[in-house]
């Protein structure tokens, strides 16, 4: 597998990647009705460095990382990850992951911060634990989940 910057070529296959994760509304704050303009342009925003990860030119997932915050913030890093349907559970968001720390550093980033990850999603929550982030804070039903009504939101950490 292949991870390297996006380009503007990639934004249909991106969209593709993008778009049953918006829609299923499950593990993003995003509303799910954003047209594939609207999620491109949040995805692709300027200020953020977008990565895709392939194989044999299919796209399998894709990964964003961009400053947390501005000014005395922006030593801290904030990355989304989506994968595509047909590659979960093949390992593709732990290799993103691995691949956005590398980065990060190499960026002189000084840590990593998730805001907001989504406490029903148990499989990223317990990736990012197994990938040394903790979990430091907690948004009591800051998420309104498709089928499980309110829950809560995780800002999860870590130093690099």
């Amino acid at each position: 597998m292949l991870i390297r910057p996006a380009t503007s070529a990639d934004a249909h296959a991106v969209w593709s990647v993008m778009e049953p994760t918006i829609r299923a509304g499950e593990t993003y704050a995003l509303d799910r009705g954003l047209s594939q303009a609207e999620a491109l342009a949040y995805w692709l925003a300027s200020d953020n460095e977008v990565f895709v990860a392939e194989e044999e030119g299919a796209l399998l997932g894709t990964y964003y990382i961009r400053p947390n915050q501005r000014g005395g913030g922006q030593h801290v890093c904030n990355c989304g990850y989506m994968t595509a349907p047909e590659a979960t559970g093949r390992g593709i968001a732990r290799r993103m992951c691995e691949h956005s720390l590398v980065y990060a550093r190499s960026r002189g980033y000084r840590s990593m911060q998730f805001n907001f990850v989504v406490s029903t999603n148990q499989r990223a929550v317990a990736l990012w634990q197994k990938m040394g982030f903790e979990i430091v804070g907690r948004l009591p039903l800051a998420f309104s989940h498709p089928t499980h009504g309110y829950v809560d939101a995780l800002v999860m950490y870590q130093t690099l």
